[in-house]
């Protein structure tokens, strides 16, 4: 396989895809989804548009691309959070609040890219995905930290998908600064409604017996 500056070819083709990945985050943070054409991802990248082409069919399918990178990692910082905690509600549901928070405010692109990925078709149904994904590991964190007093399966999953729509709603809100509200109120707003969705579940468990 030939080389060039120590890379091989497809070393050479996963730096550009990344350069335009890095782009896309780029422009559509300064402007929205508009900013993210060919020509503008090519030009912040400054890379020819045959590159363009040879990762992605379309800016739709760039900004997929990007948003599904970014999931990734906001998964890996939500898996770090619970690893790193006891398996305690209050300790490891703060954590995870914290580490979700942190992770779209520390690199302010990623944040915009929560308020634009519901744009297209493609991210609308790639951010339901993620929804469902998300409250899978919330219902299974429930049943880890509660036990025998967890709901059952049915109200885990239920009250996981309120939260989790809930959350990205509530949190998108702030990033669009619509509430006047420090990150810290943020923050334990969010725990305590994790902990007051918990109790109602565990309430209608009780209910029906």
């Amino acid at each position: 396989m030939k080389t060039y500056g120590g890379a091989s070819p497809a070393e050479r083709t996963a730096k550009r895809r990344a350069a335009l990945c890095e782009a896309a985050l780029d422009l559509l943070a300064e402007g929205g989804e508009e900013r993210v054409t060919v020509r503008g991802v090519c030009t912040r990248a400054r890379l020819n548009d045959r590159y363009f082409y040879e990762s992605f069919r379309d800016p739709a399918s760039l900004l997929l691309a990007v948003r599904e990178q970014v999931t990734a990692q906001a998964f890996a910082a939500i898996g770090r959070a619970i690893a790193d905690t006891e398996p305690d509600p209050d300790v490891r549901v703060r954590a995870v609040i914290e580490a979700l928070v942190g992770f779209f405010t520390e690199d302010q692109r990623r944040g915009h890219l929560l308020i634009h990925s519901q744009s297209t078709e493609e991210l609308r149904t790639a951010r339901q995905a993620s929804v469902r994904a998300m409250a899978r590991v919330v219902a299974d964190q429930s049943a880890t930290m509660l036990g025998e007093q967890a709901p059952p399966a049915r109200e885990r999953e239920l009250a996981a998908l309120t939260l989790v729509h809930g959350i990205l709603e509530l949190f998108a809100s702030w990033l669009r600064g619509e509430l006047d509200i420090t990150r810290e109120h943020l923050v334990d707003f969010l725990v305590a409604m994790v902990r007051t969705t918990e109790d109602l579940a565990a309430a209608l468990r009780r209910q029906r017996g």
